[in-house]
C-alpha cells in the first residue's frame, strides 16, 4: 500500500499527540460513552506532557463524526496546538490509546487501511416479474472504494433508474459507464448484488474485462445505511485477501530472491537499505510490536539498529524510538510502499524484507 496519505503528519517536527478511540454509535447514549473515553485519554496525555492548548484542539474534533452510523473509530493527530490529521477508522481500535511522543503513532492507522483493495460495488433492485414485457423500474447504484477504509468513507455513488422494458438495451450503455469507473478506480473486483434476473442481464452485457472481475453475492442489499454499499458482503469477499498490486510486489520479491536480484531481507540489511533511500517497498510478515526499538535522528533516513551506528553517520543525540513509528516515518519520507504479507504466503527472514530501487557495493542482502 502507498502511504502518501500520511505525508501531512511529517511536514512539521514533533512532539505529536496520537489518539485512537472507539466512536461507535451502535450503543445507548453514544455521546456520553465517547466523552468518558476521551476524558481518560485526555488525562493520560496531560500526564505525558501535552499542554492544554493541544488537548483543546483534540477535544474539538473528538466524536465529531456524528453522522456516521454503526461501529467505527477515530484516529486524531495534533502537534504544537494544531490539528494535523483526523481520520475515520473502519473498525474501533482494540484499545483506546493516547500517546505523546517525538514521532506520531501511525502504524495502527496504517494497519486499519490494510489490505487496501480497490473495488466497485453494484446493487441492482427490481421487484417485478423477470421479463422485459412488464411495467416497472430497475434501479442501479454503484460505488467505488478501497476496502476497508471505504466502509466509513464511501465514495461518490452512481444512481440510475431505468424502465424495465428498456433494461436489456440500457444495460449495455450502463456497462460501459461502469467499466470507465472501475478503470479509474483500478478495481480488483466488481461485487454485484440484488435481483437475480436484473443482475444477470447487466452482467451478460458488461465488457469482457469487467465481467471477468465480477463476484456475485447474496443477502440483503440496502442502499441507505450511510456506509459502504454491500458492506457485509464486501467483508466476506475480501477477508484474508491481498490487493492485486501488493501480490504483484510479493511475486516480484520472490523472483528477485531466486535470481539474487535487487532485494534485501532481515532487519539489519533492510534498515541499511532504508538509510540509503533504496527501498521501493518494505515487506513485513506482521507490523512490529511496540517493544521493538530502533535508534533515530531528525530525518526519515536517520535510523539504525544501534546508537553507535547512527552516531557513526554524524547524527548528534540520536533517540531510541519505537520501531513501528520510525519505520513508517522512513517509508513516508522516502516514498516507499508497505506490504504486509502472511508467513503462509511468504516467510521473510526476521519477518522483514524489501524491494530495492537500486543496488550498490554497500548493499547487503
Amino acid at each position: 500500500m502507498r502511504l502518501s496519505f500520511l505525508e501531512p503528519l511529517y511536514a512539521e517536527p514533533g512532539p505529536f499527540a496520537s489518539v485512537y478511540l472507539d466512536t461507535s454509535r451502535n450503543v445507548e447514549h453514544p455521546e456520553r460513552a465517547i466523552a468518558l473515553r476521551w476524558r481518560r485519554l485526555r488525562e493520560s496525555l496531560s500526564r505525558q506532557g501535552s499542554d492544554r492548548a493541544l488537548l483543546n484542539v483534540l477535544e474539538e474534533v473528538v466524536g465529531a463524526d456524528t453522522e456516521l452510523p454503526g461501529v467505527h473509530g477515530q484516529a486524531i493527530f495534533a502537534a504544537h496546538g494544531t490539528l494535523i490529521l483526523d481520520g475515520e477508522l473502519p473498525r474501533p481500535p482494540e484499545h483506546d490509546s493516547a500517546r505523546y511522543s517525538t514521532l506520531p503513532d501511525a502504524m495502527p492507522l496504517v494497519t486499519q487501511h490494510l489490505p487496501e483493495i480497490p473495488y466497485m460495488a453494484v446493487v441492482v433492485h427490481y421487484g417485478g416479474l423477470p421479463t422485459a414485457e412488464t411495467h416497472g423500474w430497475v434501479t442501479l447504484e454503484a460505488e467505488t472504494g478501497t476496502w476497508p477504509a471505504s466502509t466509513v468513507t464511501p465514495g461518490e455513488r452512481l444512481h440510475r433508474r431505468v424502465a424495465v422494458a428498456t433494461w436489456h438495451r440500457t444495460s449495455v450503455r450502463l456497462g460501459h459507464r461502469l467499466d470507465e469507473r472501475a478503470r479509474r478506480a483500478h478495481a480488483d473486483a466488481v461485487v454485484v448484488g440484488g435481483d437475480e434476473w436484473a443482475c444477470n442481464v447487466l452482467i451478460r452485457r458488461l465488457p469482457h474485462t469487467l465481467r471477468d472481475k465480477v463476484v456475485r453475492v447474496g443477502g440483503r442489499t440496502p442502499t441507505d445505511t450511510g456506509r459502504a454499499l454491500l458492506e457485509p458482503q464486501l467483508d466476506g469477499v475480501f477477508r484474508g485477501r491481498m490487493a492485486a498490486h501488493d501480490r504483484e510486489l510479493v511475486n516480484i520479491f520472490i523472483g528477485r530472491r531466486a535470481l539474487d536480484g535487487p532485494m534485501t531481507e532481515g532487519l539489519a540489511a533492510t534498515i541499511a537499505a532504508l538509510q540509503r533511500g533504496q527501498v521501493s517497498a518494505l515487506l513485513l510478515n506482521q507490523p512490529p510490536g511496540s517493544s521493538l526499538r530502533l535508534w533515530a535522528g531528525s530525518q526519515p533516513t536517520q535510523l539504525a539498529v544501534t546508537e553507535a551506528e547512527l552516531m557513526s553517520f554524524g547524527v548528534r543525540a540520536p533517540r531510541e524510538e519505537r520501531a513501528d513509528e520510525a519505520l513508517v516515518r522512513a517509508l513516508v519520507g522516502t516514498g516507499a510502499e508497505l506490504v504486509v504479507v502472511p508467513e503462509s504466503e511468504l516467510r521473510l527472514y526476521e519477518g522483514v524484507g524489501a524491494l530495492l530501487r537500486y543496488t550498490d557495493p554497500g548493499t547487503t542482502s
